[in-house]
């Protein structure tokens, strides 16, 4: 048993790093692995044995006899455990299940089905319609003592006096608003219209004028007729509606839009002023108020926060200077000059004494390998040749001559009786099966056999036959073998067909 991996042929040795070594592992070295080895080949060689013992007896006892353990273990554990409750299931609970769930839905749910439809369902919906009786009668005492009174103060107290405010305070005060938006709406319109005016002026001097002249002195004599006809048609229509129509609404809606943004903007004016009023004398208290209650505050706070502040960090300097000189500075101590020295020591104790167990195992596992190569081939000296020599020169020729002499004739008078037997058999059947034709045929007579028409083979079986061979045709066979050199000229050959 080669336990380590041996290196490739062409592969060079790996080489362990280099590391400084002192004098105490070289001290500890030699006598550790000394030591080490010869702790180990024992142990190596008793754990190589047992190895071997443990994979033997695993593979030629326990493994089969835990096989057939495990297989009656298993048949016994089905046999008491699963089969008697599969049984009880099948022959036991399932029956009385269907039995009971029968037997529960006669004794249970059709009465109870039956109640709930002939009383519980007729009483619910008795129930029902007096709850909704008795909720229509809450309903109109409701109203009649709650939401009547309330709408009727609601009506005495809110809905009249709005309306009288609206009377006196709101129509008189809108009529006025009307009144000064009418006065001014006309006084823009008058102005609108006149410089509506002066616009149409100029636009008839720049545009109209020129052209009217341009007209009346160039193109009347040509078109006088069309000018007529599109001044009726067009012109007068055109300015009819303008002045009857357009004009009125365009004032009309002016007008209205005057009045409306004027009031608009008077109300909104007066609303925001006292919006901001009181939002501005509010914010500024409340600012004020602030600003005050926030110095105070801050001034207390922050000289808490100092007078704190110095204290912790008076505790917190003392606290840090006797934790440094009671644990920390004694801990530093101890770590550098016991610590870490005795450490270290170990640490090369420990790494030598690992080294030395790996080699010393290593090289008990060579010693354990000789040592069982040499008792496998003193076993097979002992054992496995003579076993071999016996089975070739003795064993083998002793069950070649009782397999000439014994097994194969008698396996050949097996066969030939068990052929004999074969075909009297067959005979006996024959005879029997004509015994019984000849019996049926003269009690019923034979039976009438329709002719066939001969069958002509179809031309793909024709096709698919085999075609057959030509044979070369040999020469006639002589009375005695030619030669030409004894019989030159009586023994001629016959000529040869094709």
């Amino acid at each position: 048993m080669d336990l380590e991996k041996r290196p490739a042929p062409g592969a060079e040795p790996q080489r362990p790093p280099e590391h400084a070594e002192g004098c105490l592992a070289v001290a500890v070295r030699v006598p550790v692995r000394i030591v080490a080895l010869v702790l180990v080949v024992p142990v190596r060689l008793a754990w190589d044995a047992l190895a071997v013992a443990g994979r033997f007896v695993y593979r030629g006892a326990l493994r089969p006899v835990g096989r057939g353990v495990a297989a009656a273990l298993t048949w016994l554990f089905r046999a008491v455990f699963v089969w008697p409750w599969v049984g009880l299931w099948r022959y036991g609970a399932v029956p009385l299940a269907t039995g009971l769930v029968w037997l529960g839905r006669v004794l249970f749910v059709a009465p109870a089905v039956w109640l709930y439809r002939s009383a519980l369902a007729p009483v619910g919906r008795g129930i029902a319609t007096g709850v909704l009786g008795a909720g229509a009668g809450v309903a109109w005492l409701v109203r009649t003592l709650l939401v009547t009174p309330a709408a009727w103060l609601w009506r005495c107290l809110a809905v009249i006096p709005a309306r009288w405010f609206h009377a006196r305070a709101l129509t008189p005060l809108g009529r006025a608003l009307a009144w000064l938006a009418r006065g001014l709406g006309a006084g823009a319109a008058a102005a609108g219209r006149a410089i509506g005016a002066a616009l149409v002026w100029l636009c008839k001097a720049v545009f109209v004028w020129p052209w009217v002249g341009l007209w009346r002195y160039g193109v009347v004599p040509l078109g006088g007729a069309l000018a007529w006809l599109g001044r009726v048609l067009l012109v007068a229509p055109a300015v009819w509606l303008c002045r009857a129509v357009l004009t009125p609404v365009g004032q009309g809606i002016a007008w209205c839009c005057a009045r409306i943004g004027a009031g608009v903007a008077r109300l909104a004016g007066g609303a925001w002023a006292g919006v901001s009023w009181l939002a501005g004398g509010f914010w500024a208290g409340a600012s004020w108020l602030g600003r005050g209650f926030w110095a105070g505050v801050s001034w207390v706070g922050r000289g808490f926060w100092a007078g704190v502040s110095w204290l912790g960090r008076g505790l917190w300097a003392a606290v840090v200077a006797l934790c440094r000189w009671v644990l920390v500075v004694p801990a530093v101590a101890v770590w550098r000059r016991v610590l870490v020295p005795v450490g270290r020591a170990l640490a090369v104790v420990a790494r030598e004494v690992g080294a030395a167990l790996g080699h010393a195992w290593r090289v008990a596992g060579h010693v354990s390998l000789a040592v069982g190569r040499f008792l496998a081939r003193l076993l097979r000296w002992i054992f496995v040749e003579p076993v071999r020599w016996a089975y070739r020169c003795v064993l083998t020729p002793v069950g070649h001559v009782v397999r000439d002499t014994m097994w194969r004739p008698a396996a050949k008078a097996v066969r030939e009786v068990r052929a004999t037997t074969r075909q009297a058999l067959a005979s006996a059947r024959a005879s029997i099966r004509q015994a019984r034709a000849d019996v049926r045929r003269t009690l019923f007579g034979a039976p009438a056999r329709p002719r066939r028409a001969p069958v002509e083979p179809s031309p793909a079986l024709v096709e698919a036959r085999p075609t057959p061979v030509p044979v070369a045709r040999r020469e006639l066979d002589a009375p005695e073998p030619r030669n030409l050199e004894k019989n030159p000229g009586s023994a001629v050959s016959p000529p040869v067909r094709g």
